[in-house]
């Protein structure tokens, strides 16, 4: 299929349905078209970003099928900041992942790019450090279409409702389509 696409030889229409089957197999956010480009946090501070934050609601990700998500994120003596993830298995096993993250522009300092095995995107779009962070992520592929991710994420492992209800409100206002976001579910989490 990516041979066929590569060399434009299938007609529009099937790329799409391939794409859109490939993405339902998956469980990904997919889109036509390129990513956008919502505004991010200003004057962002990563250091006050450091510590623990508690996945409250996402897009759907492939690479996320647990509970009682969460990321931990630490300076490194480089100045680059270790992030840690991890989630509870259906089986009751721990799964866990390590990468880096590290912010490629100064003058832009809530767009940072995470690696665990190549780099992302991480986008802070609004966080206040000490209760919510919101986060949005997007990858075009060969300007066709583009898969994006978004979390609310909190400093505890529960939000009111009111209160994500609004975050989701900010989520939309920056062109977040957030009709797929799914709740985390954070309960009977052990630390």
């Amino acid at each position: 299929m990516i041979i066929c696409i590569l060399n434009r030889r299938l007609d529009p229409l099937v790329v799409f349905v391939l794409l859109l089957a490939a993405k339902t197999a998956e469980g990904q956010s997919f889109h036509l078209g390129t990513c956008p480009k919502p505004s991010v946090q200003e004057d962002f501070n990563v250091t006050k970003y450091m510590g623990t934050w508690y996945e409250i609601e996402k897009l759907p990700a492939a690479f996320e099928r647990g509970e009682c998500v969460q990321a931990t994120y630490s300076r490194l003596p480089d100045g680059m900041v270790k992030v840690y993830n991890e989630e509870l298995l259906p089986d009751g096993k721990i799964n866990s992942i390590e990468g880096v993250a590290e912010v490629k522009d100064p003058s832009q300092p809530a767009i940072l790019s995470v690696s665990f095995f190549k780099g992302s995107p991480y986008w802070v779009l609004s966080t206040d450090y000490k209760s919510y962070s919101l986060v949005y992520s997007c990858s075009d592929y060969l300007s066709l279409f583009h898969i994006d991710f978004a979390w609310i994420l909190a400093r505890t492992r529960v939000l009111s409702e009111d209160f994500v209800n609004q975050l989701r409100g900010k989520l939309e206002a920056a062109g977040v389509n957030i009709k797929q976001l799914t709740v985390t579910n954070q309960t009977d989490c052990e630390e």
